[in-house]
């Protein structure tokens, strides 16, 4: 039975944080009507706005947070959270394109809550998956490279037992366990430190879920993890 385990070198450094699960079972990934999907991120995109009203982009809370929780550990140079990277592009006037139906739903999830939110294919996973801080020998080939790039010592990872599976905590994602089509069990998650963000934390969780079972089928299941609730069975 594989596991998602919070380990307490990141709850040492983010006691606060809430790391909500979506586990989806038994999907059909596969594009069937790829404008859906382009329709949707498109309306996302147009949400995602009101969350940048300071036309200081750094300014906006939704970016702030993210850069003083990345200040905490040591990271790749340039290395921004997920979301940030996305509203850069919304804030730039670049349209987000389609990959696949489980990673477009998740982008429009993320676009419109401002929350990272990020997919692994369960089944691609070794042992156990923990977010913890590297070791800084863990193996990690990043989409468009197949060379190894491991983490820092002290970076905090996403990692199972053949090495890192996303880098600076949610920043890029290892070629390894990336959803494709043929995903049919996903491991979602979508991330919070600001507190007072919590009903759209929780909002966006069951959002993500419904979007999944009605446009894709299967089953999925949310979990919240923080310092109270640190070990989730994932399969």
């Amino acid at each position: 039975m594989k596991k998602f385990v919070i380990e307490d070198s990141f709850l040492s450094l983010f006691p606060n944080a809430k790391i909500g699960i979506v586990i989806c079972q038994g999907m059909d990934n596969f594009i069937k009507d790829k404008e859906q999907y382009a329709e949707m991120i498109l309306e996302a995109e147009k949400e995602a706005l009101k969350h940048l009203q300071n036309e200081e982009f750094s300014k906006n809370n939704v970016i702030k947070v993210w850069r003083e929780a990345f200040q905490k550990f040591k990271t790749k140079k340039g290395a921004r959270a997920s979301i940030e990277s996305l509203l850069k592009r919304v804030h730039n006037g670049n349209h987000i394109g389609t990959i696949n139906p489980l990673v477009d739903i998740y982008n429009s999830i993320s676009l419109r809550y401002a929350l990272p939110c990020g997919g692994e294919d369960i089944d691609k996973f070794v042992g156990d998956i923990r977010l913890t801080t590297a070791v800084g020998n863990e193996e990690f080939i990043p989409l468009g490279t197949d060379e190894n790039s491991p983490p820092y010592e002290g970076e905090i990872v996403y990692k199972d037992d053949n090495g890192a599976i996303c880098r600076c905590w949610n920043w890029r994602e290892a070629v390894r366990t990336m959803l494709t089509e043929n995903t049919n069990n996903a491991f979602m998650c979508i991330e919070l430190i600001d507190e007072s963000r919590l009903n759209d934390f929780e909002s966006a969780l069951k959002d993500l879920s419904t979007l999944v079972q009605d446009n894709l089928g299967g089953k999925c299941k949310i979990s919240i993890m923080d310092i109270n609730n640190k070990e989730l069975e994932i399969e």
